[in-house]
């Protein structure tokens, strides 16, 4: 019996369903990208590299809370991973959630300090929690 009865993607659709996607998400067609990607997602769940790039697209395509999932899948598999940590933090921020925000940006600063534009996001996660605090 071959993949396709059995339910199962063969890795090359899986494959050219990822390239496709950073393709769209490279021209900038983030919910294009989304949408193909997801579809990567649920045919290879564990693939940390189409889920980074599912968040991603769905982080340019203003869904917040949905990128917010890819990167915690991420970060759950692998809490080491400071680009997830980074995604995350970025996403809660957006989605207002400042206290989750400053947690993962910190992780993701103290795990590469040498990325200025990691220390910046944090740096404006905790203003911005301050001033929500006051």
């Amino acid at each position: 019996m071959d993949d396709e009865c059995r339910g199962e993607r063969p890795e090359t659709e899986v494959y050219d369903w990822y390239t496709r996607g950073l393709a769209l998400l490279q021209a900038g067609s983030a919910a294009a990208a989304e949408q193909v990607l997801n579809r990567a997602a649920q045919a290879a769940p564990e693939s940390r590299s189409i889920l980074e790039a599912l968040g991603r697209a769905q982080f340019q395509a203003r869904r917040y809370h949905a990128a917010c999932e890819s990167f915690k899948r991420i970060v759950e598999a692998n809490p080491v991973d400071d680009y997830a940590q980074f995604g995350m933090g970025l996403a809660a921020a957006r989605t207002g959630d400042l206290e989750t925000a400053v947690e993962h940006l910190a992780l993701a600063a103290a795990m590469r300090p040498d990325l200025a534009h990691y220390h910046r996001e944090l740096r404006r996660a905790r203003e911005r929690l301050a001033a929500a605090r006051r």
